[in-house]
């Protein structure tokens, strides 16, 4: 008899330890960003130091990426519960298109807020000559890695101006830092890169050599015919030597989650964004712009319950 009261106890508290840690099992948070010298990296990091405060349990970790086409497939493989990644993209990679880089629709895929926009900036070694899109024929030049969010970005805003690949002289495929040190060693002329504005490789670049930006005209941006893209402006004195306001094309960035995450999760991680808004525009300067009355508008995916709870909650949709 004794015994099997030592049995039923035992029993008692091993069920009470296997529930307990279960319970207590971390939820695991993997932000997917981009390179460390674009902005995705830097605002993946004031994420993840959010939710390690602000989330009880977690364990979160930055995950340094090709960026956009690379992300929205990891998360939808369940390799990330978050990622940046360009409207554009997001939206070819809900309807599959494959010359984008997704073999087929990605419809776990879920929204979790509009952020702030990514702005074509292309710079060239002043050296070079390179004054307007058409000066770009027989130069060198970097559009980022292949099939990610720049590259296909580049190709479109080329095809609106007439221009293509083949009417460089050399076409690197190279991420933001590596592009910026060939233009410094003299073996690009210019660069093509989709970021927030005050990116850390472009004011590396205008503080080392004189540069030149290459606007974008605004009837090359109509010619696009994609919602996505809109005409912009990289406002003057945004870096070093830049004394104008420069024409070029925006694409609003969207932080994606997917289907696999719980509501619950996805609504704090929603309400932390927005609840420390300042403290995440230290991280980068271009996470100033988001804006909570837009984040929940013209998505091109659905929103994930538990942003979607958020919204609501607080009267934003």
């Amino acid at each position: 008899m004794q015994l099997i009261k030592r049995l039923s106890l035992f029993a008692a508290a091993s069920a009470l330890t296997v529930s307990t840690a279960a319970f207590a099992a971390p939820t695991f948070i993997n932000i997917l960003t981009g390179g460390t010298s674009g902005v995705y990296y830097p605002i993946g990091v004031g994420l993840s130091q959010l939710y390690n405060n602000g989330i009880e349990g977690s364990k979160t970790s930055v995950q340094a990426t090709k960026a956009s086409v690379e992300n929205l497939n990891l998360l939808q493989s369940g390799r990330g519960e978050l990622a940046l990644a360009l409207g554009d993209s997001v939206s070819d990679a809900w309807n599959g298109v494959e010359d984008a880089g997704f073999k087929t629709p990605l419809k776990k895929l879920r929204a979790i807020a509009g952020t702030y926009p990514n702005y074509i900036q292309i710079v060239a070694n002043k050296e070079a000559g390179i004054n307007t899109l058409a000066d770009l024929k027989g130069k060198r030049i970097s559009v980022g890695a292949p099939k990610s969010g720049t590259e296909l970005n580049a190709r479109a805003i080329f095809a609106a101006a007439g221009l293509s690949y083949e009417d460089m002289g050399k076409v690197e495929f190279l991420p933001y830092a590596e592009s910026v040190e060939l233009i410094k060693n003299r073996q690009l002329d210019a660069t093509l890169q989709s970021s927030g504005l005050g990116m850390a490789a472009i004011r590396d670049l205008a503080a080392t050599l004189p540069i030149n930006f290459v606007a974008i005209p605004e009837d090359v941006t109509n010619k696009i015919g994609v919602a996505a893209y809109q005409p912009a402006v990289i406002p003057a004195g945004t870096y070093d030597g830049q004394d104008t306001d420069i024409e070029t094309v925006a694409i609003t960035n969207i932080l994606v989650s997917h289907d696999g995450v719980s509501e619950e999760v996805a609504y704090q991680m929603t309400k932390l964004i927005f609840d420390n808004l300042e403290r995440l525009g230290n991280a980068h300067s271009a996470a100033q712009d988001i804006k909570l009355e837009t984040a929940a508008k013209d998505l091109p995916i659905p929103l994930h319950p538990g942003a979607e709870r958020y919204y609501k909650e607080v009267g934003a949709l």
